[in-house]
């Protein structure tokens, strides 16, 4: 939550320097911020044993083998699900769901998707927009009055459209706290804590100025979400998302809800001392409706084909959700955000729409193809966590690996 560690995690400033990525929950330089070692070392023994499924595809062997490659890098485990058009899925497992005890990485293991969690608060804003109870291009004001004032910071000139999309001009809450993991991993932090962070710090720029991944934008659309339903927002997500879509392992955490409900994999991320811990429990209060979402690879899947194939949303609020802006996303060219959703170019054409997220101990990536075809794939640390940000070229390509399992799941087949 902050990247999106996410929390997924927290929002990258695209306009900053390099080691600034958007998209993730936890700022880049926050997480780079603490001691780290060398990739493939601190895992132990029999980390990097790779378990691969059964099936003997082409799409099989590919997806496996990038699995299998993420692992040689370093993540100490790695998870994915392929989704055909019609609706059957694929499993895949690398590396070791516990490198202290040896367990196995469950297969669809839960993971927390960080800023993947975007996209259902997106939803949920959108279909109030459907209800009539909200208007895309009115601003925050109206809705939640006297809330947002600062230096250069007016909800009156900031709308509910730009909020989704990450055109404010906000600043960002992470940054407030991110550095402090161990601080505030057992921390609950309200909503309001969260908003008053943010207000600290002077705006980054005039509303509808220019383009800013910001965690801040979506805590706001929480409490819109609240404030106009009178209910809290996991039963939201629950009752017009998950419920519907009958899904038993994606879930919003309730208030003080540290544990996975689940089978799931060990997260790790470093302490301050720089020892890899196993961070799977953890108060994810701090991502909230930007970053709080439990989810397995499969059901993240089967989710994002629900918003693009109008199970969720009427193909107004659908066409809204799919107009984009450039994103300046270096990490992968060409991407381009919407409201809570993002499009990507892949290498052998075509686009892919999803969003993807980070949060301390896990990175998720997704996408769906116009066929309905959907990947994700997960892996249980932040690349940031365990590669010297002192070596920017193999932290990048770290970084991309992940992504390029995602383009290899649509193009290599």
């Amino acid at each position: 939550m902050i990247h999106e560690t996410e929390p997924d995690g927290t929002a990258l400033d695209a306009k900053t320097s390099s080691s600034k990525r958007p998209f993730i929950a936890i700022t880049v330089a926050t997480l780079l911020a603490v001691a780290t070692i060398g990739a493939g070392i601190w895992w132990g023994a029999g980390a990097l044993t790779p378990t691969s499924p059964a099936g003997t595809s082409i799409g099989n062997r590919v997806v496996q083998k990038h699995l299998d490659g993420l692992i040689a890098r370093g993540f100490p485990a790695a998870l994915a699900s392929l989704t055909h058009p019609s609706g059957d899925h694929e499993d895949y497992v690398s590396g070791v769901g516990d490198p202290k005890s040896g367990e196995k990485v469950p297969t669809n293991g839960e993971v927390r998707i960080g800023s993947n969690t975007k996209t259902f608060t997106a939803v949920v804003v959108l279909q109030l927009v459907q209800e009539g109870l909200v208007e895309l291009d009115t601003p925050i004001e109206s809705y939640l009055p006297g809330l947002l004032r600062g230096q250069g910071i007016d909800g009156a000139t900031i709308t509910v459209r730009q909020l989704l999309q990450h055109t404010s001009g906000l600043p960002e809450y992470t940054n407030e706290i991110a550095l402090e993991l161990q601080k505030i991993r057992h921390t609950y932090f309200s909503p309001r804590d969260l908003i008053d962070l943010a207000l600290r710090q002077p705006a980054h720029f005039g509303p509808g100025k220019s383009w800013e991944y910001n965690n801040t934008n979506y805590i706001l659309l929480g409490l819109l979400i609240e404030k106009m339903t009178q209910r809290p927002i996991f039963e939201q997500i629950t009752e017009r998302i998950t419920e519907p879509l009958d899904f038993k392992h994606t879930y919003f955490p309730e208030v003080g809800e540290q544990d996975f409900r689940g089978a799931h994999p060990a997260g790790f991320h470093p302490d301050a001392k720089g020892t890899q811990t196993n961070v799977s429990r953890l108060d994810p209060s701090w991502g909230w409706a930007a970053g709080q979402v439990i989810s397995t690879p499969s059901e993240l899947n089967e989710f994002t084909r629900a918003v693009l194939d109008g199970r969720l949303l009427g193909p107004e609020m659908l066409a809204e959700m799919k107009k984009t802006v450039p994103s300046d996303d270096s990490l992968w060219p060409g991407a381009e955000y919407g409201l809570g959703l993002q499009s990507y170019p892949l290498s052998c054409g075509g686009v892919i729409w999803g969003h993807g997220g980070d949060i301390h101990g896990f990175q998720t990536r997704n996408g769906v193809a116009s066929d309905g075809t959907a990947f994700s794939v997960a892996v249980t640390s932040l690349p940031w966590a365990f590669i010297n940000i002192k070596d920017e070229e193999l932290l990048m390509k770290t970084y991309k690996s992940v992504t390029d399992t995602v383009d290899a799941a649509f193009c290599q087949k």
